[in-house]
């Protein structure tokens, strides 16, 4: 593996906010804005080399002067640090990458060469597990108490040899359980590599890292982001969430090194990314898009369902369901993440148990009531209504993206037509609730039997009266019906 060196660089500060390139910020060009610090991160995975581009908050500039994020490095990874307005380019940071010759394969060794290491490392390896042998039986007899595991239980059991699978059906089948124990959690997250950024929000940026060779998705949050942090952890901790249209919740861990502390929560990793990713590159055809369809309203159904018993599920809802915060698997069924505004039901007194973040939804999805401040707050079925009319939306934007004999539509947000990228509330409140517009739905869905059950479903979830709207198991129930109609009728 090649090592990366790098040279960290530093100029005149400038007045006004820094703009930096950004390589993850689709809605804003690509460009972001800081009071801190533009910097370049060089990553090597494997054969190739992957650079990103971002802003670094002031919150992280610590110490002040020369932040330690500044000077990250490791075999494969570099990062370097300017204060110019898009001073963060590939170009900037070609004189620290390593010569072209260095990714060239080496010359094969000769015969001779190679019986000398081949002898030398046989040599090596025979005497280390003497004196190991030597060292282990004269432990055994000065030894007089039993030995503990090293930091982190490393040498847990659960751990050795079994894959993540394998750990959370050891931990949980059968049990209701929470989610893994806390100390296997903690042991997991800090054997976690981070590979590269994915993707970035509100909360901070998502990582893909790997653990004894497998994918996972790392979402670290920044330090002023803890109650949503807490708050997401504890949702998928919930007894009996977990559920293959249900993100996979592996791990939360704080991790402090004595400048800064990082929040991390690591789940499952799908290479496909969200939903809107997904649309926005790939046409689906009828039976991929019932899937889909079916999948979410079937991970939703299970959010919204309380499951009675001593150790049962409180009934949950999302809250900003939206196609960025849907996942899509391998098989092109999908999963719902982020549960950092989600609200549960408290069964024995009927209340709502608000999350206590400064957070709110995705303004597109909001529903009619939450746009008028209409909608009863202590009343948990509303949060399920407005859960539904979100879902119609994504219903809406999966259709247009449906391939049907060559016709199909671009992929768009709702609204798209109507407001602009990022609305306010009040350009949504007088689209949604003054001017009473939905999504347009195209003729061509009319001519198909599967899209014009679609757009039926995707209305009665629209419907201005809440009460109204479908519960999301009549929803999955609908869709199930019309994907084994398509079935018969192929």
């Amino acid at each position: 593996m090649n090592n990366l060196t790098f040279i960290p660089f530093f100029v005149l500060y400038t007045t006004g906010p820094l703009k930096c390139h950004c390589d993850i910020c689709k809605d804003t060009n690509f460009i972001c804005e800081t009071d801190g610090y533009c910097f370049t991160s060089v990553v090597k995975d494997e054969d190739k080399i992957i650079f990103s581009y971002r802003c670094l908050g002031s919150e992280n500039n610590i110490p002040p002067n020369d932040p330690a994020w500044c000077h990250e490095a490791a075999p494969t990874y570099a990062m370097q640090c300017c204060e110019n307005d898009f001073c963060n380019t590939e170009r900037n940071f070609k004189s620290v990458l390593p010569p072209p010759e260095e990714f060239l394969p080496e010359e094969p060794l000769n015969a001779w060469v190679l019986v000398v290491i081949i002898f030398g490392a046989t040599l090596f390896i025979c005497l280390s597990v003497l004196l190991s042998y030597c060292f282990w039986q004269r432990r055994k007899r000065n030894s007089h108490g039993r030995t503990f595991p090293p930091d982190d239980s490393v040498c847990d059991p659960i751990l050795n040899g079994n894959t993540i699978q394998d750990i959370i059906e050891m931990t949980t089948s059968g049990s209701g359980s929470a989610g893994l124990p806390l100390l296997v959690q903690r042991s997991i997250a800090r054997q976690i590599q981070l590979c590269h950024a994915i993707g970035k929000g509100r909360f901070g940026e998502v990582w893909r890292g790997r653990w004894r060779g497998e994918n996972v998705a790392v979402k670290i949050f920044s330090s002023r982001e803890e109650c949503s942090w807490f708050r997401e952890a504890e949702i998928y901790q919930t007894v009996m969430l977990r559920h293959e249209n249900i993100l996979g919740f592996i791990a939360a861990d704080n991790k402090d090194n004595g400048t800064w502390t990082q929040l991390w929560l690591v789940t499952d990793y799908h290479e496909n990314g969200s939903l809107f990713d997904y649309l926005t590159t790939h046409t689906v055809d009828t039976k991929t898009m019932l899937n889909m369809a079916l999948s979410i309203a079937t991970g939703l159904a299970h959010l919204h369902m309380d499951i009675v018993g001593t150790r049962g599920k409180p009934a949950i809802a999302h809250r900003d369901l939206k196609s960025k915060n849907i996942l899509v698997k391998t098989n092109l069924s999908c999963a719902i993440g982020d549960l950092g505004l989600a609200v549960r039901h408290v069964e024995k007194n009927d209340s709502v148990d608000i999350p206590s973040t400064h957070r709110v939804g995705t303004k597109r999805y909001m529903a009619p009531e939450v746009l008028d401040e209409s909608m009863n707050a202590q009343h948990f079925d509303s949060y399920k209504r407005a859960d539904v009319y979100a879902f119609g939306l994504i219903l809406w934007e999966i259709a247009r993206r449906c391939n049907i004999g060559m016709i199909y539509d671009e992929y768009q947000l709702p609204y798209f037509d109507v407001v602009q990228p990022d609305p306010s509330i009040e350009e949504m409140k007088k689209v949604v609730c003054i001017d009473k517009s939905r999504p347009i739905i195209p003729n061509r869905w009319h001519a198909s039997d599967v899209l014009h059950g679609m757009a039926k479903v995707m209305k009665e979830c629209w419907y201005p009266n809440p009460v109204a709207r479908l519960t999301a198991l009549r929803i999955k129930k609908t869709l199930a019906n019309i994907t084994v109609e398509d079935k018969v009728k192929n």
